[in-house]
C-alpha cells in the first residue's frame, strides 16, 4: 500500500502561479511536477477563489 503525500499550499501556489503568471502549459508544468493535469486545473480553479471562500468562510 502506499503512503500518500501531501502538498503544502505553498507548494499548490507555486504550481499555479507557473500556469497562471509565468504563462507555462498546465501540461508541462504537471509533467515536471509530477501531478496530474486535473490535480492542478483544480488547485488553479481553487486558488483562483478569494481565500475566504477557500477557507469556507462565508460573509
Amino acid at each position: 500500500m502506499s503512503i500518500g503525500f501531501r502538498f503544502t499550499d505553498e507548494y499548490k501556489q507555486d504550481a499555479v502561479a507557473q500556469v497562471v503568471e509565468r504563462g507555462f502549459a498546465v501540461s508541462d508544468v504537471a509533467e515536471r511536477l509530477e501531478i496530474s493535469t486535473k490535480s492542478l486545473c483544480t488547485r488553479k480553479s481553487q486558488f483562483a477563489k478569494s481565500p475566504h471562500v477557500r477557507s469556507g468562510v462565508v460573509e
